[in-house]
């Protein structure tokens, strides 16, 4: 079985990513003492995937896949944007949850919209990098709207609060396979999935 790491020590993610690309063996950072951190410095969601494939596909020789993603809010001007996971900054870090301080945030700041302006999308920027080789992006996106109060204890980071369009449950309440078929994450990886095996062939071909 063909093996790619994926540039993240987020298990949700990890996790998601193995049910998507079922036939090809993900491995996380943690299966690499010394991998880096890479901070995800770009503005754009592309970029940030890219910056973190191309240094972990460097570091470990194999091909790397890294994504960047993140909510949208029409009303915020598009924000959080790339800063979602670190949109409540150091109230979050004191908070020790910090997904939940995010989520509350972004709550408060929509606390006197109506719900015809609540409109919202999860981006999804996923990169491939085969080292010496080819690179990758695609994008993925889920439309919906942000509710009153978080429902549901599945998923992770602002699930709780997004409904998708179209439905009447929040991305926290659907089953993973329910929410691998509509999410910016499933819709991304698996336009990337087309491209994994051929990008494989050509880093362990003997002519390499």
């Amino acid at each position: 079985m063909s093996t790619i790491v994926l540039a993240t020590r987020n298990n949700g993610k990890i996790i998601e990513l193995r049910r998507i690309l079922d036939a090809i063996e993900v491995v996380g950072l943690d299966a690499y003492p010394g991998a880096p951190d890479v901070p995800e410095t770009e503005l754009t969601f592309e970029g940030n995937a890219l910056l973190k494939a191309r240094a972990i596909a460097a570091h470990t020789g194999l091909p790397a896949v890294a994504d960047d993603s993140g909510l949208c809010v029409d009303a915020l001007n598009a924000m959080p944007g790339v800063l979602s996971a670190r949109w409540s900054g150091r109230f979050g870090d004191a908070s020790g949850d910090k997904d939940r301080a995010n989520l509350e945030l972004v709550l408060d700041q929509l606390a006197d919209v109506p719900a015809e302006h609540r409109g919202a999308h999860f981006v999804c920027a996923a990169a491939l990098v085969v080292p010496g080789g080819p690179e990758h992006v695609v994008e993925g996106r889920m439309y919906g709207r942000i509710i009153e109060a978080p429902r549901g204890s599945g998923g992770f980071g602002y699930d709780p609060i997004f409904l998708p369009d179209g439905g009447t449950r929040t991305s926290a309440e659907l089953t993973a396979e329910e929410k691998d078929a509509i999410s910016h994450r499933g819709r991304a990886f698996r336009a990337l999935a087309e491209l994994i095996p051929q990008a494989l062939a050509a880093h362990s071909s003997p002519e390499r």
